[in-house]
């Protein structure tokens, strides 16, 4: 079983810590989502041995997959894994807040793209453009802890709010914040 959520701020991904609840403890059958159409009914024997395939932060937002499938898990976290995440992240620079995209020099956005590095590791290639004046777009083919908060750090950006919005083919899409799904027989990642 493979179920789709929409983290909220304030849930850890994976096992409970410093009084945070984890994600996992939104997936009832109230929070199941009324526009799932995989057609599965929901069963506490689902919730059995359900990991995180991936994390989100606990100010982070969006699209976190847990499953009970180790070749899920494996196909977005394991070593040898190419499934792109997509990111929509809110930044301020210096004391600007709005119309970022016409301050942030575009030197600091191509470093954004490639040529930075975290604990002494340079980063893989990103896909980094801006989404509107206040937000930019981030497609990664890693995910080391933070990552893209620490890379806006190192080129002057402070992130003020970062959403999963897509992970391989599969799209947080219209899933309200809080409420979790199935993913449907005909959805791959």
């Amino acid at each position: 079983m493979t179920i789709l959520l929409h983290k909220p701020v304030g849930y850890v991904s994976g096992q409970a810590e410093d009084g945070y609840e984890p994600a996992a403890t939104l997936i009832t059958g109230e929070n199941h989502w009324d526009g799932d159409h995989s057609g599965i009914r929901f069963s506490a024997k689902h919730l059995r041995t359900l990991a995180p395939a991936g994390r989100l932060d606990i100010d982070s937002t969006g699209l976190l997959v847990l499953t009970q499938d180790g070749r899920v898990a494996k196909q977005l976290i394991g070593e040898s894994s190419d499934i792109d995440k997509e990111y929509l992240v809110r930044v301020t620079y210096n004391d600007i807040e709005t119309e970022i995209d016409q301050h942030f020099p575009p030197e600091l956005l191509a470093q954004l793209r490639h040529g930075l590095s975290l604990d002494d590791v340079p980063l893989k290639p990103a896909q980094v453009s801006w989404q509107n004046g206040e937000q930019l777009r981030f497609v990664l083919r890693e995910g080391k802890k933070r990552q893209i908060r620490r890379m806006c750090e190192l080129v002057g950006l402070k992130v003020v709010g970062l959403k999963r919005v897509r992970m391989g083919r599969v799209l947080l899409g219209a899933l309200p914040q809080g409420q979790w799904r199935y993913l449907a027989a005909n959805e791959a990642f």
